[in-house]
Parts: C-alpha cells; structure tokens; sequence
C-alpha cells in the first residue's frame, strides 16, 4: 500500500462524524424528483469497459435529458466516469457494436427518434438511419452485420414505412374527428389505439450511407412485437449466424383484450417462414435466448392462461426436435429474464424473493439455484466474460452501478453515487423486515421505516402504505412513485405489509388472493398493523392514515367501508371503487376475469362480493382522492365516483385531478404537486 492509499481511509475515517453532522433534514419530494438517475450498465464484449446512461433534470425548465457515460474497468484508480455523448444530446438504449469499438444508442436529435453510434473513447456521433419514423428499439445480430429495427406502422402498409407516414399525416390533416372501431383494444394504458402495430425489421449495417428501407421480420404475424404498452426487444432474439430470429408475440385479434397466449415464433431473416414453436402452450410464452451454437432455444413460461401473475418458468427446446423440458422445476420464483454465461451452462436472472430482487444463477442441466447478488433490489444487469456489471437499490440508495464477478463473496465496486453521496446533508429513515402469523397462519413479511429523525422513547405518526398490483411488493427497493422516504422525511413512522398475493413467497402465497381481494389480504392487513405496533412501541397507533394505489387504492376504499376504525385519514390513488364497472370499462380484460372468476355477466356476484361502492353507508374517515385522466386501466370515473359518494355523504374528502397524467404520476412538478398535496392532507389529520 502506498502512502496515498494508506492515507486516504484515515481521511475518511475523520470526515465520517462530520457528514453524519451534516445530515440534518429529511428527504423530500423535490430531492426524490430532480436527483441523477443512473440505469442501463451495458458492458464491452470483453468486460472492459462499462458504458451507463444519466439521467439529470433541469431545475429551471422541469426538464430532463439522459447522456451515456463510460468507464474504463481495468485501471484501478479513483478517476470518475467520463461523459461520451456530448453536450445536450438526449439519448437512450445503449450497446456495444460486436468488436467493442462503438456504442449505439437511440437520440431524436435530428428531430426524429434515429439509431447512432459513437466511438468508445469519445468523438462526434455518427447518424446511422434516416426512416421516415420514429425509431422505437434495436438490437444488433451478434456479428454486428445486421440491426433489428422497431416501428409503429400501419399492417397493411408493409414494409413501407413512408405509406405509414402518409397515412398519419393525413389522419392528423382530417377535419373530423370521429374514429370508428370494431374490435378492442380501443385504447391502452394511455393511449387511444390509431391501427398501428409494433413490428420488428432488419437492415444490414455494412455500408456507410444512412438506411432509409429495411425488411419486415414480422410481417407474418398480426401482433405487436413489441408488445403493447411496455414490452422491448428483450422478446425479440437473433440466431447465433443471424439466419434466423426468435420473437414473442400475441396475436391481435378479437380476443386479444382477454388473452395473455403469447407465442415464441421463428421467422428466417428475410422475413419468410414464421413458425409458432410454442403452439401447445396456450399461456404466456416470453423472453427467447438461442444458445451459443443455436440448437436450443430458451425462454420463459406460464402455464395458466389468462392469468397475468402466473410463475414464469426457465424453459429449453431443443430446436431439432420441439422437445421441451422446464430446467428449475423445484424453484418456486418467477424468472424476470434469461441472460447466460460465456460457457452456456447457467442462465442469470432477477426474481423477487422476500421482500428483496436479487440476482441469481440457475444451472441449465441440473436445475440448482444459487444467489449471487442477494441484498436489496437489483434493477438491471450486464454480463460480460468474468465481468458482471449491476444496478442494484434499495430503500435507502437509489440505483447504484457496481462491477464485480460472479464469484462467491466477490466484492462490489461502485462506480455511481448512492442516494446519500449525492445528498449529504439528508439523514434517512432506518428500516428492517418483520414477519407475523397472517391468513391461515401462514408467515407474511413487511418492513417499519423509522421517521428521518427518530429518538428512542418517542412515539411517531404512521403512514400504513399498502402495495398495488395486486401480485406486487413493497420489498427493500427504491421508488420514485411511492418511497417510504418522502414520509419518513415528514417526520412519519411507516408500516408496508406484504400480504397474500404479493409477489417473491412462492406461486401459491401470490395464488391466494384472487377471488379474495377483500378478505385475505384484509386479514393479513390487520394482523400486520397490529404485529407492528407490538413490536415497535415508536409507532402511534392513535394517529395513522392508510394510503395505496391501484389494487392499494381498492384496499384503501374497501377499508373506508369495512376497517375503518384505526385511521384518521386514508388516501386512494387510482383505486378501483365500483368494481362491476370496472369489468367492463378497464382494457386489460383478462386481469378483472381472473380475479373475480369470470366475466361481470357470467358470473355477476364474483364482482359485487368485494365491491367498494357496496359499502358507502360507512365511510366516515376523511379521504383525499387522486385520478388522473389518462388512466384507461383504471379508468377516471371511478375516482370521481368515489369522491361523488364521499361529498354525498358529508366525509371531509378532496380530489386532486390530473388531466395529463395515466395511472402514474410521472411527470416532476406533477409529482411535487402529488406529494405536497399528500403531504399536506397527512398534516392536517395526523401532524407532524
């Protein structure tokens, strides 16, 4: 150790006292809404070097706009990242062409979203296309001759991507404004639906001209691939010599709106030739990966049709025969992705397991698990020879992007800031997990956050936060939409609970709460609440509110009628409150149809059994209502519904309103008005 070295952690050790002084408020809103995001680790074909992108807000204009910035991994001094995309470009997407030489990334700089890409060591970027549209993902074959291209087109303008064009701008030159349909999905999520499909093309790199054409890969299939709303080409896969390509794809027919049968399709890659391998499989088929020397052909698996939660299983076929056979049986987790190592005998993958995400690696010929990264929340990851690149949080850091190996007890090597480096004077909310007997007397886990500045003997105010989905978590991650630290930053004490139905505890334990959404869950509501005042005396259990979003949001208006002795005040976010009119107005069909056993008029009591709007005759806890007009999920009616009976009853409520924003409030000055609102309505009723 040199003498530098030997200095710097005494340096450290001294300065310690000093940043923990510093610490003298809580976190808020606005740090929540304008601190740097990192994301995307993607590393060179040799895990040399790192590339990730950044994320930063203006706070004059509200604005944000994402660069790459690269690392190089071999010299281990203390030199910080370098920014690579110049000045006020705004890019997204970044990979490694084949010879690790450039990265490609997506940037509308030109005024359109169009594919660059850019020397690793820094220079101007190259504009590699020049389609009449938007350029919406990419994925390079694995030689880097060839480049899969997503568009939003018209079917049956084919591959030409200017008779698209032609028709949008006509329909945007129309007078009328009338739009006739005769099939679903007439919207989703946010968007009205214009007849457009996600189709994927490919077109050679060699040349030094822009592409302007490309060939239609997935012309042969009616669906989106992508899928609607937030599929990527994580669905889509080249073959090892590029001759083939694999891609997950619902058709878009009648049924669509109640169907969750995606199937894997090969399709030769000029386009001819679509064949469905996954035919027998009417569930959903998801996430293609050919081995190294294309014979096998891995993927991810449900075996229930129209079940949206259902395990995703790590499957293989073998591509000269069709036989499948399921490789981690005995694992009772859902595989987020599949990425394998150089060597093809493990596949890596995220799942959620007990209130955490960790990274794991499961052996393709036995079946057997291990963790390799097991704490906190690991968000995205890269893996590159021996290199292993992650973005991992949790409830107290943001995303951090670390390197390190796959070894057993590697160590992990920063390379971004955490939450705390980049607000040093913040002092967080300390948490930990709890566990107590629920429904049946199963074991149901949860979390208390302790207030930013908590002191032992006091009592504090408690914001009972409850998850949506309703197959979700509130596990040890980090938010941007519902943080436990903005209320902790307040001064409250918070209790999550994650009951039956929540995602990480086994297939059966999320199994559970359809059919039950206002019992079982409720149970495991209610002995978590009071498990906790048990066990942490901090907690005021005289002055609490509940809040929740979603299926959080149904909870919470399921509660104003049948468990509404412990709150002061309840906030409902986008919650389902008439829920036979939510089978019929939500998009999502298949969701409500499995959850209540059926269609509304198939089987109508399904739908009154946990209904809401059944209960108004006792609501009496003030509520503070929030709908924003773009939610077709969760259509805006029934927020006005709900604060409609409220008002009619004479319950203290309010209703925030956003006319611009979808089930999420995503949008930062949006969000500092959410939170403010919020914030402000825990005030008035509970303090602090």
């Amino acid at each position: 150790m040199n003498l530098r070295h030997a200095i710097l952690p005494f340096a450290l050790a001294l300065s310690l006292p000093l940043a923990a002084n510093a610490a003298q408020r809580g976190f808020t809103v606005q740090d929540m809404a304008y601190m740097d995001r990192h994301s995307a680790p993607t590393l060179s074909p040799d895990g040399q070097v790192l590339v990730f992108a950044k994320r930063v807000v203006n706070k004059d204009t509200h604005k944000s706009s994402t660069s790459l910035w690269t690392r190089n991994l071999v010299t281990r001094d203390n030199a910080p990242p370098k920014q690579l995309t110049p000045e006020g470009w705004n890019v997204n997407s970044p990979a490694f062409s084949a010879d690790g030489a450039s990265v490609y990334f997506l940037s509308a700089k030109s005024g359109s979203m169009q594919l660059y890409s850019i020397p690793v060591g820094g220079g101007e970027p190259k504009r590699l296309t020049d389609f009449t549209l938007d350029v919406d993902g990419y994925k390079l074959s694995p030689d880097g001759s060839k480049v899969a291209l997503a568009f939003a087109v018209f079917p049956d303008c084919k591959a030409d991507l200017a008779c698209t064009k032609k028709k949008l701008d006509e329909a945007a030159a129309r007078k009328s404004t009338g739009v006739v349909f005769d099939r679903m999905f007439i919207r989703h999520w946010d968007t009205w639906n214009d007849g457009r499909l996600n189709r994927v093309f490919a077109a050679s790199l060699n040349g030094d001209a822009m592409l302007t054409s490309a060939t239609l890969l997935s012309g042969g299939i009616f669906g989106d691939i992508p899928s609607k709303p937030f599929g990527d080409l994580s669905d889509f896969a080249w073959s090892p010599n590029g001759s083939q390509v694999a891609m997950s794809v619902r058709l878009a027919d009648r049924e669509e709106p109640w169907n969750t049968n995606f199937d894997i399709w090969l399709v030769n890659a000029d386009g001819s030739g679509a064949r469905n391998l996954t035919a027998a499989n009417k569930a959903w088929d998801a996430g293609p990966v050919f081995s190294a020397d294309g014979k096998t052909l891995y993927y991810r698996a449900m075996k229930r049709p129209g079940f949206e939660a259902d395990r995703f299983a790590l499957m293989s076929m073998d591509l000269d025969n069709g036989k499948v056979r399921e490789i981690a049986p005995e694992w009772d987790r859902s595989a987020d992705g599949i990425v394998l190592s150089d060597d093809g005998e493990r596949i890596y993958t995220t799942a959620q397991e007990l209130g955490q995400h960790p990274l794991f690696a499961v052996e393709i010929a036995g079946g057997d698990v291990r963790k390799v990264i097991g704490d906190g929340t690991v968000s995205a990851f890269d893996m590159a020879g021996q290199t292993l690149a992650v973005s991992r949080n949790s409830m107290k850091t943001g995303d951090v992007i670390y390197t390190t190996s796959d070894d057993v007890g590697a160590s992990l090597r920063a390379i971004t800031p955490s939450a705390g480096e980049m607000l040093p004077d913040v002092a967080w909310g300390e948490y930990e997990q709890f566990t107590f007997a629920g429904w049946n007397g199963e074991t149901v886990h949860g979390y208390v956050v302790k207030p930013w500045n908590y002191q032992k003997g006091r009592k504090y105010p408690v914001a009972f936060l409850i998850h949506g989905g309703p197959q979700g978590s509130f596990g040890d991650g980090w938010s941007y939409r519902w943080n436990p630290q903005t209320y902790a930053g307040q001064g409250y004490a918070v209790v999550m609970i994650d009951f039956h139905g929540s995602t990480g505890y086994g297939q059966a334990f999320t199994d559970a709460i359809s059919g039950h959404w206002g019992d079982r869950p409720l149970e495991d509501l209610q002995k978590g609440w009071a498990a906790a005042q048990q066990k942490y005396a901090f907690l005021d259990g005289s002055k609490a509110c509940a809040l929740g979003a979603s299926y959080g949001g149904f909870m919470v208006n399921w509660i104003a009628g049948n468990w509404n002795e412990p709150w002061k005040c309840l906030v409902s976010h986008d919650g389902v409150f008439e829920n036979n009119a939510m089978g019929y107005a939500t998009e999502e069909l298949w969701f409500s149809e499995w959850e209540n056993g059926g269609t509304p008029y198939d089987n109508p009591q399904g739908y009154q059994k946990f209904n809401p709007a059944n209960h108004v005759a006792n609501f009496k806890v003030p509520m503070l209502v929030i709908h924003g007009q773009q939610d077709f999920r969760i259509p805006v009616e029934q927020g006005i519904a709900l604060f409609s009976a409220l008002q009619r009853k004479g319950v203290d409520s309010q209703f925030l309103y956003f006319p611009d924003e979808n089930h999420w409030v995503l949008k930062p000055q949006n969000s500092v008005q959410w939170h403010q609102t919020v914030n402000g309505w825990l005030k008035k009723h509970i303090g602090q």
